[in-house]
């Protein structure tokens, strides 16, 4: 009898996690759209604006301009996006991994951390990391001047020469059920598409040397953001999925339990009434 109640008690349990991973499940997937309607929105923007950039950069001198020269790289910058929350299946991991790999290559003690999101900053803090600057808590409420107000720590850093390169990782949105890790150089900035500059025939003011200038920080910032609005999708589109599969899970617990209660229970009568059998015959005799 006490094992029977055992199995109750685990039903019951496992019963209420699933009811809280099915709600999880939905507050992440109605915050993925949400969230995928921003990035969306946002993504013809970035791209228009880096096309205007690469438009004008081959006339200019380039030399005059900080943030797209090329230094001897002794001090290396990371800007790592994890999210606040766990429940996320591989989304953190995955990028704390390749964070370290790269870390370890180029040299722990060369290498400053920008942590976006709890887990980095957790993660890393505790391990002696070169933790810079770290922010979180502000998921929920993110603007456009969370990204530009996040751009300029950096930025600033690589004006100071305090790094030489700048690399962001994070995971970008491609479908619901799927997101790319991915490593990419922010800065100095590297426009590797190529252009005709012949085809432009365009009049600039005041110059296209000081639009470069002005667009060139806009550009990192708006960037930024993007990266931030397709980590934040990715982050509850994996905690959807994450959360659909716990709650898939829980209902194959509760199937093999209940199918293990059922056995017990059935054992239980049969001695029961094997009892009452062999009382009964000595009853008789």
């Amino acid at each position: 009898m006490a094992n029977l109640k055992n199995l109750q008690e685990r039903i019951k349990s496992v019963s209420s996690i699933q009811q809280v991973t099915k709600a999880m499940k939905m507050v992440a997937a109605a915050k993925v759209k949400k969230a995928q309607e921003k990035m969306e929105i946002s993504r013809p923007y970035s791209r228009n604006t880096q096309d205007l950039i690469c438009r004008i950069l081959p006339q200019v001198a380039n030399d005059n301009i900080s943030l797209i020269s090329k230094r001897d790289v002794k001090n290396k910058a990371i800007i790592i996006i994890t999210s606040d929350r766990g429940f996320a299946g591989s989304f953190n991991s995955s990028v704390i991994r390749l964070a370290e790999k790269e870390i370890e290559k180029f040299g722990k003690d060369k290498v400053q951390l920008f942590c976006l999101g709890k887990k980095a900053s957790e993660y890393f803090s505790k391990r002696d990391y070169n933790v810079v600057q770290s922010f979180y808590d502000f998921w929920k409420d993110m603007t456009f001047d969370t990204a530009s107000d996040i751009s300029e720590t950096f930025i600033t850093a690589f004006n100071n020469f305090e790094v030489d390169e700048v690399h962001v990782i994070y995971n970008r949105f491609r479908t619901l059920a799927s997101q790319d890790l991915m490593m990419g150089k922010v800065l100095p900035i590297d426009f590797t598409e190529d252009y005709n500059v012949k085809n432009y025939n365009y009049d600039y003011e005041p110059n296209q040397e000081r639009i470069v200038e002005s667009l060139l920080p806009k550009h990192l910032k708006v960037q930024m953001w993007q990266q931030m609005l397709e980590s934040y999708s990715s982050e509850e589109a994996a905690r959807m999925i994450a959360m659909d599969n716990a709650t898939e899970n829980a209902k194959e617990i509760i199937k093999e339990l209940k199918l293990e209660f059922n056995k017990a229970r059935q054992a239980a009568i049969t001695t029961e009434m094997l009892e009452i059998v062999g009382g009964a015959e000595a009853l008789v005799d």
